[in-house]
């Protein structure tokens, strides 16, 4: 039989030193009866020792505790700071465009805009149209390129005169010739001939050949032709 707890120990005292001998003598849980087989051979049943109620209760509260506490670490925040994937976007920022405001704004200036923007949004940045400015010249639903100037309620700049080319002294009709200041048909044409005569003109300064090019007209045509 196994030995009774002392009266003295609590519930769960009492129960490990049952747990103890339990382990410590395995037969202790057995109990003869008087059952026996057919061939007169007793019988052994397993018994599970009496177990204080109050013992089985602090084994259920045990019990419970350690299910709460697992519950609680699995929700906790170190639990939650668990190693996770980093999300990395793969989307590249859209380009910056650099431009000009000038006119009827309160700041001009350079202003930067992202790729995409329209000339309302540099006109924004700029602070803003002053009040009575003209805009009927003005496209503000324009998209924007980079380095452009925009001009609001004022003339756009004009732009630079085009440097007319230079006439090819190798290649050019009489009419062409003629059109230059200075030079009427009989010039032209003699320029003409001298080129035939005695092939292309090396340099402009053989333009003193030709009969009625003194040094004055030469320095006139000298940015006007070329060889």
């Amino acid at each position: 039989m196994l030995p009774r707890p002392h009266p003295a120990d609590s519930p769960s005292e009492r129960l490990a030193a049952l747990a103890a001998k339990v382990r410590a003598d395995p037969t202790l849980v057995y109990a003869r009866s008087e059952d026996s087989d057919e061939h007169g051979t007793p019988r052994r049943r397993f018994r599970l020792p009496r177990v204080p109620r109050r013992g089985l209760l602090a084994l259920g509260i045990a019990v419970a505790c350690t299910v709460i506490g697992l519950g609680s670490w699995w929700q906790s925040p170190a639990a939650e700071q668990a190693p996770a994937m980093a999300l990395v976007s793969t989307t590249a920022p859209a380009p910056e465009l650099v431009v000009n405001v000038i006119g009827e704004v309160v700041t001009p200036g350079l202003v930067t805009v992202t790729s995409g923007a329209r000339v309302a949004d540099a006109v924004r940045l700029a602070g803003g149209i002053k009040p009575g400015a003209d805009l009927h010249a003005l496209n503000l639903a324009r998209k924007l390129a980079d380095g452009e100037q925009i001009a609001v309620g004022i003339p756009p700049p004009a732009a630079p005169a085009a440097v007319p080319s230079k006439l090819d002294l190798n290649s050019a009709t009489a009419s062409e010739l003629d059109a230059l200041p200075g030079v009427g048909p009989v010039t032209a044409q003699r320029i003409v001939d001298r080129r035939t005569r005695k092939g292309p003109f090396a340099s402009v300064d053989q333009l003193r050949e030709v009969e009625g090019i003194g040094d004055s007209k030469l320095a006139k045509l000298a940015d006007l032709v070329h060889t």
